[in-house]
Order: structure tokens, then sequence, then C-alpha cells
């Protein structure tokens, strides 16, 4: 059996703005500050694991010059071209049947393209768990998050005290973003975890789910079977994609199933959604301050985050807890408390001014 993994690089990371754009959005962008886009590194992560022709990309067609900008060795075949939006179950069934077409037994992993992984080698040996049982079981498996504060930003999946196997838990609910109260609940409970969105499984398996739960997308994307790695690949992705459902695959199939099972797993996972979540991992000061710039000058100041052009002087004179971003035609500056406001303010800008700064 080969792995294959794919990638999804959808989303435009309006949380991000004023960086994320919808022409370039953060999974393209160095965001860390470390020299590499998160795509550039989610795709080194996997070229670790397994054969660098088994990676697929998934994003919007429009994103198709920057994924071969920025993997230079990747080919026309590794990346799926999405002409809309239409959520992860589409996305994921595109990569299934196509992949499926050509290794029947294949084993998939199924990953974001901007989520932080602290420990590599830790991830490695869940994945590789992971997908050895996936290879001998019927099961869906997805990596669940060990949380570590109750967060109402993450879905939550308690799974049973029993293994089905060293390590694997089959799951018993899953919970769409709780209240403080009750996040709070299941963080005490013990056997709740974050959902992260890594999924793996036999090509077979998945298939089988779509035809279960998603049948008239299954339907959809089987009949291209003869399509898929030929020059009428793209014609008919783009006469299926316009009437396909937009569902994400939580919804559709990963919360119907009954054969879902989950791996705990603790390897300094982070989904970087908001730029507080970037700020609690990124490298900062004896001040607590993350400056992801050149020039910054800061004097009694804490707890603050500033990114900002090679070329531009940031001074930050008696100012805490304060998000300072500035790309040049656009400056956020935003409290700590507040950040939950800017996809409002990125909805008013696209109000107020169009397509000009989003």
């Amino acid at each position: 059996m080969s792995t294959y993994a794919v990638i999804m690089a959808g989303g435009v990371g309006s949380r991000f703005w004023p960086v994320s754009r919808v022409k370039k959005p953060k999974q393209f962008l160095d965001i860390l500050g470390l020299g590499k886009s998160l795509l550039q590194m989610t795709y080194d992560r996997f070229a670790d694991i397994l054969p660098a022709e088994n990676i697929y990309i998934v994003a919007n067609a429009a994103y198709e010059g920057l994924i071969k900008e920025q993997l230079s060795d990747i080919s026309s075949n590794q990346i799926l071209s999405e002409p809309v939006a239409k959520n992860t179950a589409p996305c994921i069934a595109y990569a299934s049947y196509k992949i499926a077409s050509k290794d029947p037994n294949a084993v998939m992993i199924v990953a974001p393209s901007d989520h932080l992984i602290m420990n590599e080698a830790e991830f490695k040996k869940q994945v590789n768990l992971a997908s050895e049982y996936a290879k001998n079981n019927s099961s869906l498996v997805t990596l669940g998050i060990k949380p570590t504060r109750p967060d109402t930003g993450y879905g939550y999946i308690q799974y049973h005290e029993d293994h089905v196997q060293e390590g694997i838990h089959e799951v018993k609910t899953f919970t769409e973003k709780p209240n403080e109260e009750l996040a709070e609940q299941f963080i005490e409970s013990g056997d709740f975890l974050w959902n992260a969105g890594i999924f793996i499984w036999g090509a077979q398996s998945i298939l089988n789910a779509f035809d279960q739960h998603l049948p008239e997308m299954a339907e959809l994307f089987s009949s291209g079977n003869e399509t898929y790695y030929s020059d009428e690949e793209r014609q008919f992705v783009d006469r299926v994609y316009p009437v396909c459902q937009s569902i994400s695959i939580d919804y559709g199939i990963i919360e119907k199933s009954e054969s879902v099972v989950v791996l705990p797993s603790d390897f300094g996972w982070s989904d970087l959604g908001t730029w507080k979540s970037l700020q609690e991992v990124a490298e900062a000061n004896e001040d607590n301050n993350v400056f992801i710039a050149k020039h910054v000058e800061a004097r009694e100041s804490s707890n603050n985050l500033v990114f900002a052009p090679e070329d531009k002087l940031v001074v930050l004179e008696g100012v805490s807890d304060v998000f300072v971003l500035d790309t040049g035609d656009a400056l956020l500056v935003c409290h700590r408390s507040k950040e939950q406001e800017v996809k409002r303010i990125v909805n008013h800008v696209k109000t107020t001014y169009k397509e000009k700064y989003t």
C-alpha cells in the first residue's frame, strides 16, 4: 500500500488581515518570520514521511501560480485546482477519487496547509501509527489534540476510554465550538480532545463513506474516474464543482459515520487561526514582545506583537497588549482583547473600499 498526503490550501485567512489577503492568503506567507511559508513548512513535513510525488495540494485555481512558485518541484498532476470554493468535503472528494483511480489501495493523510507543528518527530510517529491502523482497518482515523486550556475556538472530540488498538479509541461525540463554561467542563472531564482536522484513512474507506453519507457528491466525482491524470481532468472539475454541495467533511461525513476513531496526540500543534495564537507560539523577548519585523524600538512596552516590512521602523512607547500590523498599504493597531473583531473589520473594509485592501 502506498501512502499519500493531501494538503488543503484553500481559505483566505481573513483573521490575519491586513497581512493575509485574498490574492496571497496566510498559507503562502512567512507568517512566523522563519524564511518559509506555512505551505512550504507543511509540504516539507510530509516530504520527510513519504515520497514527494505522493504529496497533493488542493487549492483554488487562482493560487496555482503561487503553489508552483513556492513548491518548484511539484508536478501539475499534484496540484488539484478548484474553480470555486466549496468547503472541505468536495476538495477531499476530488483528491480521494483522483488518487483511488490510480492507486485503489492507497492510504491518505489529509491535513490543512496553515497549521504549526512544533514537535515534528512526534507528529511523524503519530501519523505512522494512524497510517498503519488505516491500512488494516476500514475506520476513518482523526488525530485529536490533547487540550491545554478551555479554548472556545476549537471543535472537540469525546472518546471512549477503551482502546480499539494501543493508543486509538472509538469516538463518542463531536461538539462544535462550545461556550466557555462548556469548554471548561470538557477539560475537567479528561476525555475530550481538540479537533485538528487531520485525517488518515484508506482510499476505499473514505469512498465508501462518501457513498453512504454524501451519495450525490460521490456520484459526481466517481463519474470522472476516466479523466483523472488526463488532459480532460480540468474540464471535468470545472463542470462538476459549481453544482457540488458546499459542506465540510466534518458535517458531511465525520460526525455522521459510526466508524471514526481518534488518536490522542500531543506534538505542539496550533492552528494559527488568529494573531493571538501566533503571538503565543512565536519567539518573544524578555518583555514578552513578539517582533516579526527588522526595526522595532520598544520602551516600557510589553506583551505586544509587531508585524512590519523590513524597511519600516516601528517605535513603541508605554503600550501593552497591542497588535501593530503594517503591510505598507494598510495598518491595523488593535488591542489584544479585540482580536475577534478583525473579521468584522475586514467585512467593513470590503464594504467601504471594495477589493482594494482585502
